[in-house]
Parts: structure tokens; C-alpha cells; sequence
């Protein structure tokens, strides 16, 4: 089947729950998503809000705190907020890459040429009892190595699977990063990732797609043979005639299918997670989100794509710029969604 580019928008929109709200917990769409990026706090409340009929933030603090969530350094080197079990398989799939990045990365600094073996086992000596804030770790590990502690710190994030501690992460909770072994604080162990299975659940949350944009959203390599050797998956095409991989029986949604307006975060892998990063932004609309060090402020989508940038004051949604006039059904829309996302911020 030939995929326009619209009906790819309204695809992704509809496997991303983005055209219409469900009734599923927040633990159920975190893993229907294979995690929600969390490089901020409030992005995952705000996607979650986006999809779920209901959500009560405080919820998403008790999964944290009971360990049903976690989260920990994973796809493209960034914070996810992830199911244990997505955690325990996930980052071993994704180190070879998050190592890559040490070698280049400026916060790690020349830590890079400790070698890694006695890195490892001197961070297992300053973990051995517990958890620890990341600058009591970077001092621990100071002891032991001529470097700067807030490298040695950044090092440790990146060497180990170390997860960030309650109440990082939980609604209105202040609190610095404290780190444990993923494992030992989820109770879950470490495991060999299923990479045909997570290809799957990739392209029934993301889908259809390239090994590319499998690439695009994991920032794991060399995927390509293990998407072609696949043989229970089914081929479209794009408009330029591009093979895209689904699996068997995957929704594809019509063109027309109507897509209402979201207010989403920062940061949302929606829009992360696929090579030309084009499902639903153009390249104008994503360069006027883009600053120097990333995104410059929460998103606004309207039939499908992003129109807008927004910004919190004092609980209350302030909208920065429009990129292009909404419609008086659109307006309606965003008064509605407004009124969702300041009813949360005020809980």
C-alpha cells in the first residue's frame, strides 16, 4: 500500500492515541510507548494528559515511588520515563550508543580516558550501600580519580544503568538526582534485549517505518538487516516509493481522520522518533522550535502538526507564538485543552 504523507500523520497520530483520548492507566500508555522522554519533568504529565481520558499526576509520583516506573538514561542518551522490565532490556540495547556519545560528550570531559573497567568497579565500591545524589558520587569517585567531580558524576550516568531516584520526576515534588542501579532499585534484573520484538513495539506505537527511523528514535545502528530479516512484517511505501515496515494487522488511519488540537511538552517522542523528523512538523515550524541547546518551549499541534510554541506562568498557559492562524473550531479546541492542562497544573 502507498502511504501519503498525510495518511503517515494521521497513522502516527492514531497509534500514538493523539486523535482520540483512552481510558488506560499511565503505567499501560508508558508501555504502550515504549517510554516517554523525560528529559524535563513535566513532559511526560503533559503527555500522558494528552492521551489518557483521565489523569491524576499524583498517580504517575506513586508508580514512581513504588517502582513501577522509573526513570534512566536510554534511547538517543536521554531521560525516559520507562516500565522496569522496558528499563532492564533497553538500556543494554542502547550502551554501545550512549558509549559513543561519552567519547565526544564536553559534561564528561577527560573522564573518558579512566579506564572503564575500573571505573565500573569503583562506582559498584561507592554504590555498594545505597543510593547517592550525583555530586556525592562525582566527590566519592574523586577520591580515586584526578578529575573534576561533576565529570566524574556525568561518567557514572553514562558507564552504568543508573536510574534517578524519587522525588526527581514526581508532580510538584522538588529534589536533586539521586541514582541507584536500575536492577537493584527496581527489583527487575538486568536482561537481553529482544531487538525483533522491540522493533515491533516500536512500529505498533510509531509505525509504519524505516530501519532508519527505528534508528531515529533508539539511535541504535545497523538496524537494518534485522528489519529486512523479519519476515512477519508487512511493507507500504511512502510518496517516493520508500519500503515502510508495519506489523501484521497494524491500524492505518484515513487522511481525513480528524486530528484535534494537543498542547504536549518540550519534548515528545512523536516528534523524535523518526528520521526525517517530518511525521507531523515541516522543516519551518520545527526550526522555529529549535534554540541553541533544544527546544525552546512546549508544543502546539493543530490538525495533526505542529502550530505553535507555549510557555507555563504562574500555572496558567500562555501562548508564545502561532505559526499559522487556527480556525474557529481550532480555537474552541484549544480553549478546551488549555482548560485540561491548567485543571492539572493546579492539582
Amino acid at each position: 500500500m502507498r502511504l501519503t504523507r498525510q495518511r503517515l500523520n494521521r497513522t502516527l497520530l492514531l497509534r500514538q492515541h493523539l486523535l482520540e483520548r483512552v481510558a488506560m492507566s499511565p503505567e499501560e500508555m508508558v508501555r504502550h510507548l515504549v517510554g516517554l522522554q523525560a528529559q524535563e519533568n513535566l513532559p511526560p504529565y503533559l503527555s500522558l494528559a494528552a492521551r489518557l481520558t483521565e489523569l491524576d499526576p499524583y498517580d504517575v509520583s506513586r508508580l514512581l515511588e513504588q517502582r513501577q516506573l522509573v526513570r534512566l538514561l536510554t534511547m538517543r542518551g536521554t531521560i525516559h520515563l520507562l516500565a522496569p522490565e522496558d528499563a532492564a532490556a533497553l538500556r543494554p540495547w542502547v550502551a554501545p550508543r550512549i558509549e559513543q556519545e561519552i567519547r565526544v560528550s564536553q559534561s564528561v570531559g577527560d573522564t573518558r580516558e579512566i579506564e572503564r573497567s575500573a571505573a565500573e568497579a569503583a562506582l559498584r565500591d561507592v554504590l555498594a550501600e545505597g543510593p547517592l545524589p550525583q555530586k556525592e558520587i562525582g566527590l566519592r569517585l574523586a577520591e580515586r580519580f584526578p578529575y573534576p567531580p561533576t565529570q566524574l558524576g556525568q561518567l557514572a550516568r553514562s558507564i552504568a544503568p543508573l536510574a534517578q531516584l524519587p522525588p526527581r520526576g514526581c508532580w510538584k515534588k522538588p529534589g536533586g538526582v539521586v541514582y541507584d542501579y536500575v536492577d537493584r532499585w527496581t527489583g527487575v534484573p538486568m536482561a537481553e534485549p529482544d531487538v525483533p520484538d522491540l522493533v515491533r513495539r516500536y512500529l505498533r506505537a510509531f509505525g509504519p517505518a524505516t530501519a532508519a527511523d527505528v534508528t531515529a528514535w533508539s539511535a541504535v545502528t545497523r538496524l537494518g538487516p534485522v528489519v529486512k530479516g523479519m519476515d512477519d512484517l508487512v511493507q507500504h511505501e511512502d510518496e517516493d516509493g520508500r519500503v515502510l515496515y508495519d506489523v501484521d494487522g497494524a491500524p492505518i488511519a484515513d487522511e481525513d481522520a480528524p486530528a484535534p488540537v494537543r498542547l504536549l511538552g518540550t519534548y515528545d517522542n512523536v516528534w523524535l522518533s523518526h528520521a526525517a523528523r517530518d511525521r507531523v512538523t515541516d522543516p519551518e515550524a520545527r526550526k522555529s522550535w529549535m534554540g541553541t541547546n533544544g527546544g525552546i518551549g512546549n508544543t502546539l499541534f493543530a490538525d495533526g502538526w505542529l502550530a505553535g510554541i507555549w510557555r507555563i506562568v504562574d500555572d496558567r498557559v500562555e501562548m508564545d507564538r502561532l505559526h499559522r492562524d487556527l480556525t474557529k473550531a481550532e480555537k474552541s479546541e484549544l480553549d478546551e485543552e488549555i482548560a485540561r492542562v491548567e485543571a492539572m497544573l493546579a492539582r
